[in-house]
């Protein structure tokens, strides 16, 4: 951000505030987007069908491309992001990260925003800070699953993968659409809090304990919930000790 002023000769000065956090980053993603575009000064901006560059564009083009292409099959995690109880932007970084699209340390090495020699965990570690080993394996961060479970009576969900990890978690208590939901929504924030941690760490130079990630947990959770129901008859130091009892499913 900048603004513009006039010094007391009437010469002109630019005034810019450092750029925060997010900023940095949305800055080094729309830098790495730039990389491999070369600008030519002679020739007009034109749009370009890559499938089919010498005809162009076309309907029978487009069907031919979509048909042709082996089959994804979308992994079970991809129907839980969306969650109708928690706000639209964790749901954007849940998207994010079963894409490995966040910026860790180790996407910003690849994309050429680090050094190689920068792409340490911000716990301290000492281990490459990719989504995996941020989320999961991280012997600072990954503790925090266990204690979470801990508060929920909810058996530990060991798994090598997010989307797994995310799919396994959902289904650990069983029963219910709303034990599902529930769970559904506890994962949801668990990320969305381990991610601000990290942003915190890395930006701030401010560490929280685990015990104080357990507090952040219970009280999103807690807020999101009574947010969206209004009538929902939840007692908050119920839900800070058993919240499956406080929710009527125990």
């Amino acid at each position: 951000m900048a603004s513009l002023g006039w010094g007391a000769g009437g010469e002109a000065w630019v005034w810019r505030r450092p750029l925060r956090g997010w900023e940095e980053e949305m800055l080094g993603e729309c830098q790495s987007l730039l990389l491999n575009i070369s600008l030519q000064v002679h020739s007009p901006d034109s749009w370009l069908w890559q499938p089919d560059p010498d005809n162009g564009y076309s309907v029978r083009s487009a069907y031919y491309f979509l048909t042709s292409q082996d089959s994804v099959t979308l992994h079970a995690a991809d129907g839980l992001i969306w969650h109708p109880q928690v706000p639209l932007k964790v749901s954007i970084l849940a998207w994010r990260l079963l894409r490995d699209r966040l910026p860790t340390k180790a996407n910003l090495v690849t994309r050429g925003i680090l050094s190689p020699e920068a792409h340490f965990c911000v716990s301290g570690c000492e281990a490459v800070e990719s989504a995996q080993h941020l989320f999961l394996s991280c012997s600072t961060f990954g503790p925090l699953w266990s204690i979470v479970s801990s508060w929920i009576g909810s058996p530990l969900v060991v798994s090598h993968t997010i989307p797994d990890h995310f799919a396994q978690f959902t289904l650990s208590l069983g029963g219910s659409r709303g034990r599902r939901s529930f769970m559904q929504l506890i994962w949801l924030v668990s990320v969305w809090v381990v991610w601000n941690e990290r942003n915190s760490r890395c930006f701030s130079g401010t560490a929280n304990s685990l015990q104080h990630l357990l507090d952040k947990i219970k009280n999103y959770s807690y807020r999101w919930l009574k947010a969206a129901s209004c009538t929902l008859a939840l007692n908050y130091y119920s839900w800070w000790s058993s919240p499956l009892i406080c929710l009527g499913f125990v």
